[in-house]
């Protein structure tokens, strides 16, 4: 297989957060012709509701292939395997839930925190508000 940054993305603007996958043996395995990855945007501390991760998952079930993994280096939730066709309506169905496409590739990377005052008693700053305030004033620059 081999990666392709940038070029192949169906949401116009949003490249960062998709990392394109081909097979060059796609005749072979036509099931993964295309398997790209997308990073999908965490919360700050990485905390989750159940029905939170139930959305994410059944949308990955519709779209792509189910695989996650949980979490990418940048923090982010890692969606494994789908095809370019499947990347728009992904990214409308993500944002119709309130999430949004995390960093990758040369662009800016996803933010992301210690749990700090949620967990640790000896905080000495609010990382949760920190990183929240760094996601929404930044998180254009992740995609653009």
């Amino acid at each position: 297989t081999h990666w392709k940054h940038g070029g192949i993305v169906g949401v116009m603007g949003y490249g960062g957060g998709v990392i394109g996958r081909y097979s060059f043996l796609k005749d072979e395995f036509p099931n993964v012709a295309h398997f790209h990855t997308l990073r999908i945007n965490q919360p700050s501390g990485w905390f989750y509701t159940s029905d939170a991760l139930r959305t994410l998952c059944d949308i990955w079930e519709r779209h792509g292939s189910g695989l996650t993994n949980m979490h990418g280096s940048t923090g982010d939730i890692v969606f494994l395997g789908t095809t370019t066709d499947e990347l728009e309506p992904i990214f409308a169905e993500l944002t119709e839930n309130g999430f949004d496409l995390g960093g990758s590739g040369s662009d800016m990377r996803t933010p992301s925190c210690c749990v700090g005052p949620a967990r640790c008693e000896w905080a000495c700053y609010d990382t949760l508000h920190l990183t929240n305030d760094l996601t929404q004033a930044f998180q254009d620059e992740l995609h653009r």
